[in-house]
C-alpha cells in the first residue's frame, strides 16, 4: 500500500500543504514486510540484505522509509504486527491477515527489533534514527490487536525497549499505544518501578469511544460530550508524569464509513479540538491522510465516509481544508474574552498579522444554528486589510456537488478537477472598523463552521496589549 503511487502522491501533498511531519502506519513487521530466512540472504522491496543465523526471519526499512526522508518527513515507526514464524499463535486482523499474538519467543523477537534497529542505523545513520520515534505494538488493550494480557504486553514493551537501546541509548521508545487513552497509570508505574525506559507516552482516542455499541455512530456522538478530547488528554498528561504525549491515532469517529467525515462536521469539529488541546500534548496523529487505505478492502466510492483527508482520487474533503487554515496560523496565542456554547474563538499572531479562527460546533443532537459574531482586538494600530476565508456547507465542500452529479462511482479527469475546485478554500474581502485603538468586526458562522479571518497590519511590531504571559487581550465574542 505505501508503494502506491497515488498514496505517495497524496502524502507529499499533505506535507506540503499542510505541514504533517511523520506518518505512522500499522503492518511494519507483518509477513508481507519480513522475509523468511533462506540462503543467507534476503529481499525486501528489492533491497538485498543479510539474514540472522539466529532467526527465521529477517527484516529490513521498508523503501517508503526513503520516500518520506526525501520529502522531509520522518516514520513515527509503529513496531507491529507479529511475524508469523515468531508468533504463538495464528490469530489474525484485518484482509491481509496481521498476527495479533504475542511471540512464542521474547527473545527472539528482541533480536528482530535490534535487527530491525541496526539496519535503520547502517542506511539512515544514527544521527537521523536519533529524530525518530518508536512505538511499541498498536491498541493492546483491544483484543482485536493483541491475543496476550496487559502483562504480556507490557513484557514484550520492555524486551523491545531494552533491544531499541542496546543499539543506542540516545533513540526514543515509548507506549503503550493503547486505544480509549487506557493503561497510562499502569504502564508509566511498569516502567518506573522496572526501570524500563519510555521516552514518550502515547495512545489513541476517538469521540465516541465507549459507546461503539449503542446505534449508530450519530447517537454514539450525541451520547459523547463536546470538548471531550481536551478533557481525555489532561488526564493523560497528569499521568505521564512529565513525559511528552503523543495521540497516534484520532478522527472525528471511530467509523470507517461516517458520512460525517466528508462534511463540513469535521473540520469544525477537527479545529475545535486543535485549538481546545493546544499545550497539552506534543503530538495529534491524525487518522489517516488518505482514503487508500485497505484495513477492511479498498472502497470505490469517492465521497464514502472513509477516516481519510483526501479521497480516492486526491479531492481534499473539508477537514483538509480545515488543517490547511491551521498551517497557516501564527505561534503566539492571544487570550479570549467570551464564552459560547458551539462558538470557539482563537487569536492567533504573526509579525504583521493577527488571525482569528472561529469555530461553529456541537456533537449531533445537539442545538446549533448560524450565529452572528462580533470581535473586537483591543490595543491595536489600524489595519490595512482584512480576509475570510471559510470551511462549511457552502465554502470548501465538494461533496455538495458530487451529490448534485450524481454521485457517480466512475469519475472522468473532468468530474475531478471540478470537485478539485469546489473543494479550495477562497478568500473573500472582511469589512473591519477601527476606533480609539480597537478593531471591530462581525460575521455570520453556519452550524458546523470554520472561518479564518486574517487582518494586515503594516510590518511592524503589534501593539496588542500583553500580559505576563506574554499574550495578547482581545475582546468578547458574542452572539
Amino acid at each position: 500500500m505505501a508503494l502506491r503511487d497515488d498514496w505517495l502522491r497524496d502524502l507529499k501533498r499533505a506535507h506540503t500543504e499542510l505541514g504533517f511531519r511523520h506518518v505512522r502506519f500499522h503492518g511494519l513487521l507483518s509477513d508481507d514486510m519480513t522475509q523468511r530466512r533462506g540462503d543467507g540472504a534476503t529481499r525486501r522491496h528489492g533491497d538485498k540484505i543479510s539474514a540472522s543465523p539466529r532467526l527465521p526471519i529477517s527484516v529490513s526499512p521498508p523503501r517508503v522509509f526513503d520516500f518520506l526522508l526525501s520529502i522531509g518527513m520522518r516514520p513515527f515507526v509503529e513496531l507491529s504486527f507479529m511475524p508469523a514464524a515468531l508468533a504463538s499463535g495464528k490469530k489474525t486482523v484485518f484482509h491481509y491477515k496481521a498476527n495479533v499474538t504475542p511471540p512464542k519467543n521474547y527473545k527472539e523477537w528482541a533480536r528482530l527489533i535490534e535487527q530491525l534497529v541496526v539496519h535503520l542505523v547502517e542506511r539512515y545513520g544514527e544521527n537521523e534514527v536519533r529524530e525518530w520515534l518508536f512505538e511499541v505494538w498498536n491498541e493492546p488493550n483491544l483484543r482485536a490487536f493483541w491475543r496476550g494480557t496487559q502483562r504480556d504486553y507490557f513484557r514484550l514493551y520492555r524486551h523491545t525497549a531494552e533491544a531499541i537501546k542496546t543499539v543506542s541509548a540516545s533513540f526514543k521508545v515509548g507506549g503503550p499505544a493503547t486505544a480509549k487513552s487506557a493503561w497510562i497509570a499502569d504502564f508509566v508505574d511498569y516502567c518506573e518501578r522496572n526501570d524500563v525506559a519510555a521516552d514518550f507516552v502515547s495512545t489513541h482516542y476517538y469521540p465516541n469511544d465507549g459507546f461503539e455499541n449503542d446505534g449508530g455512530t450519530e447517537v454514539q456522538l450525541f451520547k459523547s460530550q463536546r470538548g471531550i478530547m481536551r478533557e481525555v488528554a489532561q488526564n493523560t498528561r497528569a499521568h505521564a508524569r512529565g513525559r511528552p504525549v503523543y495521540y497516534t491515532e484520532w478522527n472525528t469517529s471511530s467509523n470507517p464509513s461516517d458520512e460525517l467525515h466528508d462534511e463540513s462536521y469535521a473540520a469544525a469539529a477537527i479545529a475545535s479540538t486543535v485549538m481546545e488541546a493546544n499545550g497539552l500534548v506534543e503530538g495529534y496523529s491524525f487518522w489517516t491522510f488518505s482514503d487508500i487505505f485497505e484495513e477492511h478492502g479498498l472502497p470505490t466510492v469517492p465521497f464514502h465516509g472513509g477516516f481519510g483527508l483526501l479521497t480516492l482520487h486526491g479531492i481534499p474533503k473539508p477537514a483538509y481544508r480545515t488543517f490547511e487554515l491551521l498551517h497557516d496560523l501564527g505561534e503566539q496565542q492571544s487570550l479570549v474574552d467570551g464564552l459560547h456554547e458551539t462558538v470557539d474563538c482563537s487569536v492567533v499572531q504573526k509579525e504583521s498579522s493577527v488571525t482569528v479562527l472561529l469555530t461553529n460546533h456541537t456533537t449531533p443532537g445537539h442545538s446549533i444554528e448560524t450565529e452572528e459574531i462580533h470581535i473586537r482586538l483591543t490595543n491595536a494600530r489600524e489595519p490595512i486589510a482584512a480576509r475570510i476565508r471559510r470551511v462549511d456547507p457552502d465554502h470548501a465542500n465538494p461533496k455538495r456537488l458530487w451529490v448534485e452529479m450524481g454521485r457517480s462511482e466512475s469519475l472522468s479527469q473532468k468530474d475531478i478537477d471540478r470537485l478539485e475546485t469546489a473543494s479550495a478554500l477562497v478568500s473573500e474581502k472582511q469589512g473591519v472598523e477601527f476606533q480609539d485603538g480597537s478593531v471591530f468586526l462581525k460575521t455570520n458562522l453556519p452550524a458546523h463552521g470554520v472561518a479564518a479571518i486574517t487582518i494586515d497590519f503594516n510590518p511592524q511590531k503589534l501593539c496588542l496589549k500583553s500580559h505576563d504571559s506574554d499574550l495578547g487581550e482581545v475582546g468578547t465574542v458574542t452572539r
